[in-house]
């Protein structure tokens, strides 16, 4: 899946990466995707709840390595 927008919140400890999502979610337009690579595992908590929260879609979430890999489709307007 190739996004169309990418974060990288690498080397950052919770709140920052949810954070820098939250803000990064804004300049994606509706039906878009944006790819955000973490390492601190209390995204895999985190993320899959600010989806569910404000209505995107979570396409995909995988783990290589010692990052974290997710796949968000900003929800349609």
């Amino acid at each position: 899946m190739k996004p169309e927008h990418s974060l990288d919140a690498r080397g950052l400890l919770c709140p920052e990466p949810v954070m820098m999502l939250h803000a990064a979610v804004r300049k994606v337009a509706p039906g878009e995707v944006l790819q955000m690579i973490a390492t601190d595992p209390s995204t895999q908590r985190d993320v899959p709840k600010f989806c569910q929260f404000l209505g995107y879609e979570l396409v995909r979430h995988a783990e290589e390595k010692d990052e974290f890999i997710y796949w968000i489709r900003k929800a349609a307007s």
